[in-house]
């Protein structure tokens, strides 16, 4: 027998090793984690593991984490992707400890670019992109020095300042680092620091027309502010040298004079220097998550906009209806490692379904209705049931709903000619209605085309819940709305983006564009009860025999419901592929 109130195991992987390792030894006494997204686009999710492993280190160590802006390049940032991020990281459940942004440090990243020059580490260069990529070498060879490399210090001051200056036009210089032209680590043949771009920036306007690399900004940024684990995704390991070239040659927490502009705009600093460790992707099989991919679709018009229900990004995959908190178990289970993989999609859609069947109220809704009369109930007959909300949670409640003479049952629980196995409704057949009764099918009703557009039967009266006739042994049981009571609402199913576990593979000369899904999309009308057309917008249900849905977040209102399918009861599309 188990012990309920046992704490919980503790979480191990290399970085709480290596965590717990620091703690331990005295090397810090205090973790501090950053979330560091670029405003460039929307978060995927990708960005679940990283959030979850950037927070959750930080609470699970009794440390801070900062959700911080790596805006370093404001041609392709926009204030509507900062404020979907802050929307997103909110809505998983995760409070940061300061709002950060590069931004704010630009100040500070400039006189360090200037030490760095005066310690003759880093100099200005005029040779443009084209000519810098031709000096670079290759995996094999070294690279060749720039000819502005020996340049004075006095020189490169003087031109560093009149670029801060806005002397020179985009492009025309850039300052480098100097450090090893024959590397074997690409990232270490004098990368640039700085590079010119008459753009206005979001925050600070046109007050600067030079703007700091990403890996530079990102370094010091995390110095800055004391991150102690500055944790990031595999790609980032090859520029991890560069990462600690920056923080080892400024040395920040040795000159707070470079500190300057932050006392003048009254914000704390903790100077420290961080250690970067890498971890894998989160990637799925049928999904793009590169952010380019991502923009391409939406400005091609090939999905309904970046919170298109079947987009990869949390505003898209929240509006389809998954959970924070499915979404946390999936990433807490797959763990933290080394290696990239590629995760099979069925794993999150069961990780939601095993959080929506303990979590979601059930209700009833038709979505392809097909009329049925009860024809020995009078015109006018009206009652009320009770269902409960939940058959394994009675704390959940119960809910009313009306039942008439007339009924929307779907019309795929009936066929004329059943075929062999068949156990819903059929002509002269008997099924069981959820919750009401027992009926029979005694005639169909087509019209001139042959299509069946009613039915009518009858209600074993002595088979009403509660009578001794509701126990009779029936094969079917199917759901149902009332047509007195039932909402007539859009129904938005939604399925995988792309057809292939791939899109990204371009081996056969085609591109992700090629692999779309045509059937990611479909719109039905029904009805659903009563109760499940005034529930709030985001309000999860499992429709009965149907799968899981949501109250779309922007459409849905109490008169003209609208729920887009989260996932459904089982994996059909394994069944499809099979």
């Amino acid at each position: 027998m188990t012990d309920s109130h046992a704490p919980a195991p503790e979480r191990t992987d290399f970085i709480r090793n290596i965590v717990r390792e620091d703690l331990a030894s005295g090397k810090h006494t205090h973790i501090k984690t950053r979330f560091p997204p670029e405003p460039n686009g929307y978060l995927h999710l990708g960005h679940v593991r990283a959030i979850h492993t950037d927070f959750g280190i930080a609470s699970e160590f009794g440390g801070d984490c900062n959700l911080r802006f790596d805006d370093t390049n404001p041609a392709k940032e926009d204030p509507e992707y900062v404020e979907a991020i802050q929307d997103d990281v909110h809505w998983l459940g995760y409070e940061w400890h300061d709002l950060r942004h590069a931004s704010d440090y630009f100040g500070v990243l400039y006189l360090a670019g200037e030490k760095l020059i005066r310690d003759g580490k880093a100099f200005v260069c005029d040779l443009n992109a084209e000519e810098v990529r031709a000096t670079r070498g290759t995996l094999t060879e070294p690279g060749t020095a720039s000819p502005y490399r020996e340049r004075s210090v006095e020189e490169n001051l003087d031109l560093f300042r009149r670029m801060r200056a806005g002397e020179f036009p985009d492009g025309a210089r850039t300052l480098r680092a100097k450090i090893d032209m024959a590397s074997p680590n690409m990232n270490l043949r004098d990368p640039a620091l700085y590079r010119i771009k008459h753009v206005e920036h979001q925050n600070t306007g046109d007050a600067w027309p030079i703007y700091p690399m990403y890996d530079y900004a990102h370094s010091l940024s995390d110095a800055i502010e004391g991150i102690t684990h500055s944790l990031c995704t595999l790609e980032f390991e090859d520029h991890r040298p560069l990462y600690d070239w920056a923080v080892d040659n400024v040395k920040l927490h040795e000159h707070p004079e470079l500190l300057a502009p932050l006392v003048e705009k009254g914000l704390p600093m903790e100077a420290a220097k961080p250690r970067q460790i890498e971890f894998s992707r989160l990637n799925l099989d049928y999904t793009v998550m590169s952010k380019r991919k991502l923009m391409a679709l939406v400005n091609e018009g090939l999905v309904d906009g970046w919170d298109d229900p079947r987009m990869p990004t949390l505003q898209g995959i929240r509006r389809r209806g998954y959970t924070p908190d499915a979404l946390k178990l999936f990433v807490s289970r797959l763990g933290l490692s080394k290696q990239n993989s590629t995760i099979d999609y069925t794993v999150l859609e069961n990780t939601l379904r095993e959080d929506l069947d303990g979590r979601a109220e059930r209700r009833m809704a038709v979505l392809n209705p097909l009329k049925f009369v009860l024809t020995n109930l009078p015109e006018d007959h009206r009652e009320t049931l009770t269902f409960s909300n939940h058959p394994k949670d009675e704390s959940m409640g119960s809910r009313e709903i009306g039942f008439s003479n007339v009924l929307w049952i779907d019309a795929d629980d009936f066929v004329e000619e059943p075929p062999k196995g068949w156990k819903r409704l059929v002509p002269g057949g008997e099924v069981r209605l959820r919750g009401a009764g027992i009926v029979r099918c005694d005639e169909v009703i087509k019209d001139d085309a042959g299509h069946i557009v009613e039915l009518r039967g009858w209600l074993d009266p002595e088979s009403r819940p509660g009578m001794e006739g509701a126990n009779r042994k029936i094969k079917g049981t199917i759901h149902w709305v009332d047509a007195a009571t039932g909402i007539p609402t859009e129904f938005r199913l939604y399925d995988r983006l792309f057809t292939v576990p791939n899109p990204d593979d371009d081996s056969e000369g085609k591109t992700y564009r090629d692999y779309l899904n045509p059937e990611s999309r479909g719109v039905v009308h029904g009805y659903v009860e009563a109760a499940a057309a005034t529930a709030a917008p985001e309000t999860r249900f499992q429709f009965e025999r149907t799968g899981y849905f949501v109250a779309d977040r922007r459409d849905h209102t109490s008169s003209r419901p609208v729920f887009n399918r989260a996932v459904t009861l089982r994996d059909t599309w394994m069944q499809k592929e099979g």
